[in-house]
């Protein structure tokens, strides 16, 4: 079983990669834009706060396996196949994308509002005031929420091994639950526990580092 343990791992990295990478692309502009176009920002839109706003709840609002089902016909007409690592990426980047977005957005809120003001008074444009206040005092909260955000893709690729997404859910599915072998899926749950603590270590460690304050 070791080699059916290794793909996997492999499997699920492959997809919790993709799901990261895009939801941290994707999620932090979003984040972002959430945020200065709240009221008394300095690109106030309430039209764009509430679209943006309410998609996003919808999003969030929808549980994840009936999300991964709903996306199906999606994915098949995006890469052709509904099974494997790469196509429940699928269904996981838009469900880490909105779930990301929030935890930016809530960071932000975090910094001290003088800060912001101080910056404006100087004649900081907002893209400037983004890039050098936002963005750097914030950061620590962003990796804290990316933290988080990478648990929850790891407990949701093994929702997708029940629809043939691979990944270390498929295996507990197929070879621990269906076959009786309660040792496999002891394996998998300890396995499992040992990525969240290595996860949830790493990712405090990253931002302690980082903090500024």
């Amino acid at each position: 079983m070791l080699v059916d343990f290794w793909n996997a791992l492999t499997e699920t990295a492959l997809m919790m990669s993709i799901a990261i990478v895009l939801a941290a692309l994707i999620g932090i502009p979003l984040g972002v834009g959430l945020f200065v176009t709240n009221k008394g920002m300095f690109w106030q839109n309430q039209f764009i706060q509430n679209t943006s706003g309410t998609i996003i709840n919808i999003i969030r609002s929808i549980p994840y396996i009936i999300l991964l089902v709903v996306l199906l016909p999606f994915t098949k007409l995006l890469l052709g196949t509904t099974t494997g690592p790469i196509a429940a990426s699928v269904s996981l980047t838009i469900a880490a994308i909105p779930f990301y977005a929030r935890l930016v957005e809530g960071s932000l809120r975090e910094i001290d509002t003088g800060v912001i003001e101080a910056a404006e008074s100087c004649g900081a444009s907002p893209w400037l005031i983004i890039k050098d206040v936002l963005l750097p005092e914030a950061r620590p909260g962003m990796i804290a929420g990316l933290t988080v955000t990478i648990i929850s893709t790891l407990g949701y690729s093994a929702m997708a091994g029940m629809v043939g997404g691979g990944g270390i859910g498929d295996l507990a599915i197929r070879f621990g639950y269906y076959r009786f072998e309660n040792g496999i899926m002891l394996a998998t749950v300890i396995i499992l526990i040992i990525i969240v603590q290595l996860i949830q270590y790493t990712g405090d460690k990253v931002a302690k580092t980082v903090n500024r304050r």
